[in-house]
C-alpha cells in the first residue's frame, strides 16, 4: 500500500509516528511524509492525484495539517482518523457539546472568546480548570482556585484564543489515560498536569470495567478508530476530561506494530465509526472492544 503521513515539525523526531512509519516501510509499504507547516503545497494537485490508499494525520491542534486532511477527505480519499471526527475532538468546546448531547460523563463546560468573560461565572463554579479550546499536550492548562486568581491570569490567557472552563473534579492527582488501537483498550495512570507534585509516574494499570465501558463509548460518540481518552476518577464516578486523536500510545506494548496494523486495516476498509444518535446517558451493556489482549503477528 501507499500511505501519506502528515507530520508537523513538532513531531518530526518523535517516536510516534516515526516508529510506525519505519514499521510500515519494513513491511514493504510505501510511506510518503508531508510536513504541512514547512511545505509549499498546491492543494488541487495534492488531493486530485489519488495516489495514496490513505492519509494519516499526526499534527498539533490548530496546525495546518487538519486542513490538508479535510481537503483529502472532501476529494473522497480515506483518512485516518475520519477528518470530521478529528475536527470534532480538536475543538474542545465542540467536543464538549458533542459529548453532552450523547450522554458522556464529563464536567459542565463553558466557552468564551475573551478570557475576561469568565468573570461572569458564579463563585460556586470555582475552583475552575481553564485551558485553550485548541490546546494539546497539557499546554496552558490552569487550575484557578478563585475569582481573584482568575483576574491575575487574564493577561496570560489573552493570547490563547477560544478558552474552555470546567469546574474542577476532585481527584487524587492522577489521570487514567485509555488508548484504543486496533480494537483493543489499554490503560495507563499518569500524573495530572494540574498536580505536578503528585508522586505517580506513568505506568500500565488494569483497566476498570466502568472506565473501559466509557472509553469504548467515546470511540462511538466521536467516530474515532485510533484515539486516547483522559478519565478522572471523581467522587461521582469516572469523568471524561479530554479526547485525543492519534495520541502517543505510550506504555502500549508493541505500539508501533499495533498502530501500523490498525492504519493498514483502516486504509483497506475506510475509517470512521457509524455514530447513530444515542439516548442521553446510555452506555453499552457489553464492551465492543477487547481489553489489553495480546498482539498477534502479521501485517
Amino acid at each position: 500500500m501507499r500511505l501519506c503521513f502528515l507530520v508537523e515539525e513538532h513531531y518530526r523526531r518523535d517516536g510516534m509516528p516515526n516508529e510506525v512509519i519505519r514499521q510500515l516501510t519494513a513491511w514493504g509499504h510505501q510511506v510518503d511524509v508531508v510536513r504541512p507547516g514547512g511545505s509549499l503545497l498546491c492543494m488541487g494537485d495534492v488531493v486530485r492525484s489519488g495516489a495514496h490508499d490513505a492519509w494519516v494525520l499526526k499534527t498539533v491542534s490548530g496546525g495546518p495539517g487538519l486542513t490538508l486532511l479535510e481537503a483529502a477527505a472532501a476529494a473522497g480519499l480515506t483518512t485516518v482518523n475520519d477528518a470530521r471526527s478529528i475536527r470534532g475532538v480538536r475543538d474542545k468546546a465542540l467536543a464538549a457539546a458533542i459529548g453532552a448531547a450523547r450522554g458522556l460523563p464529563q464536567p459542565q463546560t463553558y466557552a468564551v472568546a475573551r478570557p475576561e468573560l469568565l468573570a461572569e461565572l458564579p463563585d460556586s463554579a470555582y475552583p475552575l480548570v481553564v485551558k485553550p479550546a485548541d490546546g494539546s499536550s497539557g499546554r496552558a492548562v490552569h487550575l484557578v482556585p478563585s475569582p481573584d486568581r482568575l483576574a491575575a491570569l487574564l493577561p496570560e490567557l489573552a493570547g490563547e484564543g477560544m478558552l474552555i472552563a470546567q469546574p474542577y473534579v476532585p481527584n487524587r492527582g492522577t489521570d487514567i489515560k485509555v488508548y484504543c488501537v486496533d480494537g483493543e483498550l489499554f490503560a495507563t495512570e499518569r500524573r495530572s498536569p494540574l498536580h505536578p507534585d503528585a508522586g505517580a509516574l506513568e505506568r500500565r494499570i488494569p483497566l476498570p470495567a466502568e472506565v473501559a465501558q466509557i472509553a469504548a463509548r467515546v470511540g462511538e460518540v466521536y467516530g474515532l478508530d485510533l484515539y486516547g481518552v483522559d478519565v478522572l476518577l471523581g467522587p461521582d464516578g469516572p469523568v471524561v476530561v479530554d479526547v485525543n486523536d492519534f495520541p502517543s500510545f505510550r506504555q502500549v506494548p508493541d505500539a508501533a506494530a499495533r498502530v501500523a496494523r490498525a492504519v493498514l486495516t483502516l486504509a483497506r476498509t475506510g475509517s470512521g465509526l457509524d455514530c447513530p444518535p444515542a439516548p442521553a446517558f446510555a452506555l453499552p451493556v457489553s464492551i465492543p472492544l477487547q481489553v489489553a489482549a495480546g498482539a498477534g503477528d502479521g501485517v
